[in-house]
């Protein structure tokens, strides 16, 4: 998304990036994503510090503004379901998944909670 955004923006204000602006692009887009992969929201203060980098102006931000907060949602759910889907392959290739568990809808589904006259509270 912050590489998108950035060639978006030195478009729109006729900034040519060259070969070393997009290698900062891509080196700045890497080192965000690593360090800020759980924090919501935070995509554009990175791509603030993409544009530091490349020389763009902050103000074209703005123009970011309006689809960030679908597209941060779009990226949450994708990760989201990656890592779970990730973590079944893994937990299937090291046979520590429980089919039975895995495979029944209604496995976690209290039926009626019986309460003992006995407890004290």
């Amino acid at each position: 998304m912050q590489g998108v955004a950035t060639v978006f923006i030195a478009n729109i204000y006729g900034v040519e990036l060259g070969l070393s602006g997009y290698l900062t692009v891509i080196l700045m887009s890497v080192l965000a994503s690593v360090g800020t992969a759980g924090v919501p929201g935070v995509g554009l203060i990175m791509l603030s510090m993409v544009f530091v980098q490349v020389g763009l102006p902050i103000e074209g931000i703005g123009l970011i503004l309006g689809v960030d907060r679908l597209l941060d949602m779009i990226r949450t759910s994708v990760n989201v379901t990656g890592d779970a889907v990730v973590t079944c392959v893994v937990a299937k290739s090291e046979n520590e998944i429980d089919r039975e568990v895995f495979y029944t809808p209604n496995i976690g589904e209290v039926k009626e909670l019986e309460i003992s006259k006995d407890v004290k509270v």
